[in-house]
């Protein structure tokens, strides 16, 4: 049976939950496995000693599943012992905030979830969105309950999205799509690379020896912008970008040269 698994990392209560488990459910079967509260910035994290506990909630009619684990965690329970067998597709998201750049791809438990994905054998699209505005400004709005027009609408880009996945059968890919909040089906999409940037210190001292985090969204730009995921958001249109984990990277032949590696 096709059937698609959403999970995410805003949680049970993101307000882009329900419309996305509607709109994917026009696409195929839907099962939703979240985590019971927001666990951004984990990346892949695993629950490793902690016991992870299940429960099936009901969310505006729909059968969830709330994990106290992390999204990743999310995945794996949801391809390998909750369900008689694995979904064709893991849709994670929409996060609320782009995840485009490497310093966020990196640190996203919305990609890490796709990722998890990867390792299991079942092709994942990330969806992120974002704004062109104020982020703080953007992001208390979309909380709340004045953004479902347009978690509704985006969530309809999301599934034409996993349904041109569904139709291209298993490639083993992961994809990272970022979507602009102005975005419907007419808008443009473009293939796009991840853009390379990074950021400075991500947490501020709250009293001796605490510290917590205050990230202030700067971001650093290490290579050109052309043709990345940045640079799609900038122009307002949604961008697809291919992911992978660990081992793509290659390195300079000087790099390697210095490193004794033979050949080079």
């Amino acid at each position: 049976m096709t059937w698609i698994l959403i999970t995410n990392d805003d949680g049970i209560d993101a307000q882009a939950l329900v419309p996305m488990a509607r709109a994917m459910g026009e696409v195929a079967s839907v099962r939703v496995v979240v985590p019971d509260s927001e666990r951004s910035w984990v990346g892949k994290a695993i629950t490793r000693y902690a016991e992870v506990r299940v429960e099936a909630v009901m969310k505006e009619g729909i059968e969830m599943h709330s994990c106290t684990g992390f999204p990743a965690d999310c995945v794996q329970l949801g391809v390998t012992q909750l369900f008689d067998g694995p979904p064709s597709l893991v849709v994670s998201g929409i996060n609320l905030g782009y995840n485009h750049g490497l310093a966020y791809i990196q640190s996203s438990g919305t990609v890490g979830a796709a990722l998890e994905a990867h390792l299991l054998g079942v092709d994942a699209v990330a969806m992120s969105a974002g704004s062109d505005g104020d982020f703080a400004t953007w992001r208390a709005w979309a909380l709340g309950g004045e953004s479902r027009p347009m978690w509704e609408r985006l969530s309809a880009v999301a599934a034409d999205l996993a349904a041109g996945m569904l139709e291209a059968g298993p490639t083993g890919a992961v994809v990272s799509v970022n979507l602009p909040d102005t975005a419907d089906m007419r808008t443009s999409r473009r293939f796009t690379t991840v853009a390379e940037t990074g950021y400075d210190r991500l947490f501020g001292e709250k009293a001796p020896g605490v510290y917590a985090h205050e990230y202030r969204g700067t971001l650093a730009h290490r290579a050109s912008l052309d043709g990345t995921d940045i640079a799609a958001a900038a122009e307002g249109v949604v961008s697809i970008t291919p992911v992978r984990g660990i081992g793509t990277a290659t390195a300079p032949a000087a790099l390697l040269a210095r490193l004794g590696v033979e050949g080079t």
